[in-house]
């Protein structure tokens, strides 16, 4: 049986201005709160795999059983509700439209998120007819770019431009909050950006610096918080350590830091991986991908450690579900920085899945990245507190205070390492290739979306097998104790 899980999304709001990141305590800071549901996927790991750096084909694929972060908004006058997918890997808020063929169909497939009728809302402007956005996971959508008002609980933000999708391939619109280097408009026209959402509520006076935190709490945990203009110091242990956040092609449109370290503990033992051809290597921070994806050649010494079975033809590493009542921990260096992940985050659910011993089957959240850019999703980010500030693009890490019921919400602000708490890494490495392939929702793919086949449509092309060049002594690497899976 799958499960599925309900996350609260906090979104504390600070005041006007832009600049660095430094942080304020405020007696009275503007606090919206915002409703998000995680939706567990019957299989994450293909939609992960999806996700990633594809070829030309377009392929039909909704999101109604994808594991994703939703929340709640209001468009227009009078005000029209909205869910929407939360996305880090994107930069453009889009919704379908009332009127497009998808919303249209007999199925109703757009009810559980709702649609947008700018005939409806008296605020409503016209922009121009170049949205079009193609997703790395084959979905897309087209029409026009609009104005008009949003509202995220008590925050209304006026003016605010969006994609209106008449032509899609997804039932769910996205929340872009990225770099605006990967607005549509900008990646795929040459247009000069426009103000996203965290760029309109600093423009708006809602907050100060162009930033926000994340805080995902642990696997089981059924509340977190994104804080726009602010950090939330009962969130984290120790201290917030600032890390640069690296260029690609000269541009910074990814959140991707250096990764210098990677290594397995236990209460008898100890694995460093750090002398590893593959590191240091650049990883994407990346909310959208429910797995973690490093370097083939590492998480091959990490398999080999832990006793992972790995089957070649889905790309996936299986253990004993028993594994998470182990005291097992993978760390993560940045530098200096590090972030401990237990395995108890590693180890997820597959449903009824049996090795060939009885023993129950769960997928490793850790897999192969093959070719493509490593990718820190979400079986890291749930033990990393992460601050994301563009403004100076930078990144900040603690690890997590799991299930805090506190609250200190310190506003950021102006200033230069002036965060209470927070170091400026000495030294960090900056020499990695990123070629901002990851696994994300979003970022312009560079092609056209064209219409994909109905919601109502079961066929489609094949998903092509993705090359990991992992050897196939893995899946059978933990035999000699039992566990090989039976498919």
């Amino acid at each position: 049986m799958q499960k599925s899980w309900l996350v609260l999304l906090a979104v504390y709001l600070g005041l006007q201005g832009t600049a660095a990141l430094t942080l304020h305590q405020r007696d009275l800071p503007a606090v919206v709160s915002l409703g998000i549901k995680r939706n567990n996927a019957i299989d994450p790991v293909a939609r992960d795999r999806m996700r990633r750096k594809r070829d030309k084909t377009v392929e039909q694929n909704l999101d109604n059983e994808e594991t994703l972060y939703f929340c709640n908004i209001t468009i227009g006058t009078p005000k029209q509700s909205l869910r929407l997918v939360l996305d880090t890997g994107s930069s453009d808020l889009w919704c379908n439209a009332a009127n497009s063929t998808l919303c249209s169909s007999k199925e109703n497939p757009c009810n559980a998120s709702g649609s947008y009728d700018q005939s409806s809302s008296s605020s409503y402007s016209y922009v121009s007819s170049d949205f079009n956005i193609s997703y790395a996971d084959g979905t897309g959508a087209a029409g026009d770019y609009v104005t008009d008002i949003i509202r995220i609980g008590g925050a209304t933000v006026k003016d605010f431009q969006f994609g209106v999708g008449y032509s899609s391939s997804s039932a769910e619109g996205v929340l872009g909050i990225g770099y605006t280097a990967n607005e549509i408009q900008v990646g795929r026209l040459g247009k000069s950006a426009y103000a996203n959402l965290p760029q309109a509520m600093v423009k708006n006076g809602l907050i100060q610096s162009n930033a926000y935190s994340l805080w995902l709490n642990d696997l089981e945990a059924n509340t977190g918080s994104i804080l726009f203009g602010g950090v939330n110091t009962e969130k984290y242990h120790g201290e917030l350590q600032t890390l640069p956040i690296q260029t690609v092609n000269g541009v910074y449109s990814e959140f991707i830091i250096a990764l210098t370290g990677v290594s397995t503990s236990s209460s008898s033992s100890h694995h460093n991986y750090s002398s590893s051809n593959a590191l240091p290597a650049a990883v994407l921070l990346d909310s959208g991908s429910s797995l973690t994806y490093l370097p083939n050649s590492i998480v091959q010494d990490i398999y080999d450690d832990l006793g992972v079975t790995y089957k070649s033809s889905s790309g996936v590493g299986y253990v004993p579900c028993s594994l998470a009542q182990q005291n097992i921990n993978v760390t993560y260096t940045f530098s200096s920085p590090t972030i401990t992940v237990g395995i108890n985050e590693l180890v997820l659910n597959a449903g009824d899945l049996r090795f060939q011993n009885g023993a129950r089957a769960c997928v490793f959240g850790i897999v192969p990245a093959g070719d493509s850019t490593a990718v820190l999703g979400d079986t890291f980010l749930r033990s990393a507190y992460v601050v994301y500030d563009l403004s100076n693009n930078e990144i900040s890490l603690a690890n997590t205070n799991f299930n805090s019921t506190k609250d200190n919400i310190l506003e950021i602000g102006t200033g230069d390492d002036s965060v209470p708490g927070a170091t400026q890494v000495a030294n960090p490495v900056t020499s990695v290739v990123a070629d901002g392939s990851g696994a994300r929702i979003g970022g312009p793919t560079g092609r056209i979306f064209t219409d994909l086949p109905s919601a109502t449509s079961t066929g489609g092309a094949a998903i092509p097998a993705r090359s990991t060049d992992i050897p196939n002594r893995l899946v059978f690497g933990a035999a000699a104790i039992g566990y090989v899976l039976a498919f």
